[in-house]
């Protein structure tokens, strides 16, 4: 067993209040009053017009998708490098994912390339927010715009993260968010959808509702629901919601930690990175960060599991990340090849993740930086 394990979810005694407190209301199934505090509580922060809680992100993506009509033979153009529920939730509407290659600084969507991969057929992008940097959002709202294409953010890493000022997740007509237990802010498994354009609103409760106008029967607004639309049971339950509202009611205490995290590796890595050909994360001065993850780029992938291994010796843990989907057996079957996307391979291969958590503690950084520091890359 690890001694440093790479995530430790933080549950406190306040998120434990809560849950109690929601089973007392006796409301425990989704869209109770912990639901709602959630969703109004992110809606104001980041001044959204509508913020709907989800089962997971992967469940938002979902929606989104539906949202936008997304059928057999439309394409979407999204990183290679990223999680495939990014890829999934369109491809299971039938869906062609037109790759795109990602930055070397900060392993974001590289916008430069993205208007050449626009065709008549392109029905969504979907820029990641690796590492809750933000995308070159005017750019590609910009692209976008200008073909009338609609922008959906995949903002699982960048919740309060901001692009020039503004909240990551508030560009594109959709975002979505994640609160699965390695994430900032999180209840275990869930998610949520950000509604920016309000013309998707009202389809957005349907298809979260299984189908049904359930939501405007509880507002009175009709005297019975129906099954009106596609749809699935995407609402969270009351207790995860709990949990989430009582970390939110403390995001910015679990923000300003996990910034003393991140500076402390930074700065105590740096000089070391240097002299081993390592690279750390670049954050663009028009980015505030969301600080989720600290990673390095070793100089190979031979270095990289070299310092896994290393750690691991060490009873510490530190992970690869992900695998480029082009290269994947579902992107070969696709028509893509290995070598399509260069820079996603070259990172991919090199890219370690150190450990991070909200409640690490300064002795357990200390022993991180150390072993790190002991330990000399192949240069050359």
């Amino acid at each position: 067993m690890s001694l440093i394990p790479f995530n430790r979810p933080y549950i406190t005694e306040s998120d434990i209040k809560l849950i109690q407190e929601s089973i007392a209301y006796e409301h425990i199934s989704g869209d109770g009053i912990f639901t709602k505090k959630s969703s109004l509580f992110l809606e104001k922060l980041l001044e959204v017009p509508r913020a709907l809680l989800t089962t997971s992100c992967t469940h938002a993506l979902e929606m989104a998708a539906m949202l936008l009509d997304i059928k057999s033979g439309d394409e979407i153009i999204v990183p290679s490098f990223t999680f495939v529920s990014t890829v999934n939730a369109f491809v299971i509407r039938g869906a062609h994912p037109v790759f795109i290659d990602i930055r070397p600084d900060t392993l974001n969507m590289n916008e430069c390339h993205l208007e050449d991969l626009i065709s008549s057929s392109t029905k969504a992008i979907i820029p990641v927010h690796y590492a809750g940097v933000g995308c070159e959002m005017e750019k590609i709202m910009h692209i976008a715009k200008q073909y009338k294409i609609p922008v959906v953010e995949d903002n699982a890493h960048g919740l309060f993260g901001k692009y020039k000022g503004k909240w990551l997740g508030t560009f594109g007509c959709m975002a979505t968010q994640s609160f699965h237990e390695t994430k900032n802010i999180t209840c275990g498994e869930g998610g949520a959808l950000l509604i920016n354009d309000l013309k998707y609103n009202r389809r957005a409760e349907i298809i979260r509702e299984k189908g049904t106008n359930r939501n405007s029967f509880f507002r009175g607004q009709i005297d019975k629901y129906s099954w009106v639309d596609i749809g699935s049971s995407y609402l969270p339950s009351d207790i995860l919601a709990a949990v989430l509202y009582s970390q939110l009611e403390r995001w910015e205490r679990i923000q300003s930690k996990r910034c003393i995290i991140w500076n402390y590796y930074y700065n105590h890595l740096r000089d070391w990175a240097e002299e081993q050909g390592v690279r750390l994360p670049i954050v663009p001065d028009h980015c505030d960060q969301a600080y989720h993850m600290f990673y390095m780029l070793m100089p190979s992938i031979n270095d990289r599991q070299a310092l896994i291994n290393h750690l691991k010796q060490k009873r510490i843990t530190a992970i690869f990340h992900y695998l480029p989907l082009h290269a994947s057996e579902m992107g070969l079957k696709m028509g893509y090849k290995k070598n399509d996307f260069p820079v996603t391979e070259d990172v991919s291969d090199r890219l370690v993740r150190l450990p991070f958590y909200n409640n690490m503690t300064k002795a357990e950084m200390d022993m991180v930086v150390r072993e790190i520091l002991n330990f000399r890359c192949n240069v050359g």
